[in-house]
């Protein structure tokens, strides 16, 4: 075969079968401001490196193609540079998914880590493995990458996160040899080791099953048929309120209340009256710190 051939048959190729990509799309951000000096060129090759970290690693064994992969950001705020190499602040983690038949995307996860301290050395790879520990860096950027991962999975299928939110939990109990904060019990009740733990412990699995009832058959459906979509993300509501009842402020709970309210109160201000006063009263009792938030749905459009 010549080398003509050669370049015909790798084209014909290319456009013959889908292209497959990585799991994420990862936006990530690095501010610095509030770090004093003018050396701020380690800070951008921060952000390229945890950016190529998070979009060039395979982080499953499936197979997404390139519209499949998932939305997210990194932001990382830097207090204080320490040393040389070493640096402390937090990072806010955003997930969004698309929902079906629509151009717009839903929130999985706003959520910001105020545990953050790593070291990075420049044209150092990040080096992850999910059985040892290398870095806190690495182990933070491979938990939230399974994080993801597995409120993605739990949107499409019932339970389809487990096997991410599994490995979430492996790299806590390893990243945790490290002695650094973030990854314990005891440093806080909102830290990565209580949202691995909620996520898998079979407890609070309800969450889960209100996140598929919300996003797959709620909000996917809704192009279809807005009165049925809706009617399932009550249901998922309804959900959410016996978990509470269980295990008031579960941590998972809290969090998904703090990603979704706004775009419950702006689903329901279309509802009916009775879905209306169903969802009001509920949220009220799940999210009593933003009451005036839910008293918007009662308001005439």
């Amino acid at each position: 075969m010549n080398i003509k051939k050669i370049i015909l048959f790798l084209t014909v190729s290319l456009l013959t079968f889908p292209v497959l990509s990585q799991e994420l799309d990862c936006n990530v951000r690095v501010n610095s401001r509030m770090v004093e000096g003018s050396d701020k060129e380690v800070f951008n090759n921060m952000q390229k490196a945890i950016f190529e970290f998070m979009n060039n690693t395979k982080w499953s064994d499936y197979d997404f193609q390139i519209n499949e992969r998932i939305e997210c950001t990194f932001l990382f705020t830097i207090n204080e540079r320490i040393a040389a190499d070493e640096f402390s602040g937090k990072l806010n983690v955003v997930v969004r998914r698309p929902v079906f038949g629509s151009s717009y995307n839903t929130p999985l996860l706003n959520w910001e880590d105020d545990n953050i301290h790593f070291y990075f050395i420049e044209n150092q790879p990040i080096e992850f493995n999910e059985n040892t520990y290398t870095t806190n860096l690495a182990s933070i950027l491979g938990f939230y990458a399974n994080i993801i991962l597995g409120l993605d999975f739990d949107s499409f299928s019932k339970f389809g996160g487990s096997e991410f939110f599994t490995r979430a939990q492996n790299i806590v109990s390893i990243a945790q040899s490290g002695n650094e904060t973030g990854w314990s019990s005891f440093d806080s009740q909102k830290n990565r080791y209580w949202l691995a733990e909620n996520y898998t412990n079979n407890s609070y699995a309800a969450i889960r099953e209100a996140s598929y009832i919300y996003h797959r058959q709620g909000l996917d459906k809704m192009q279809d048929n807005v009165d049925m979509g809706r009617s399932k993300i009550v249901e998922a509501i309804e959900l959410l309120k016996v978990v509470n009842e269980q295990r008031p402020n579960l941590f998972i709970l809290q969090l998904f209340l703090e990603t979704k309210s706004d775009e419950i109160v702006n689903i329901f201000k279309e509802g009916t009256s009775m879905e209306k006063t169903t969802v009001v009263n509920i949220m009220k009792e799940l999210d009593p710190a933003n009451s005036t938030q839910y008293d918007k749905i009662m308001q005439d459009n």
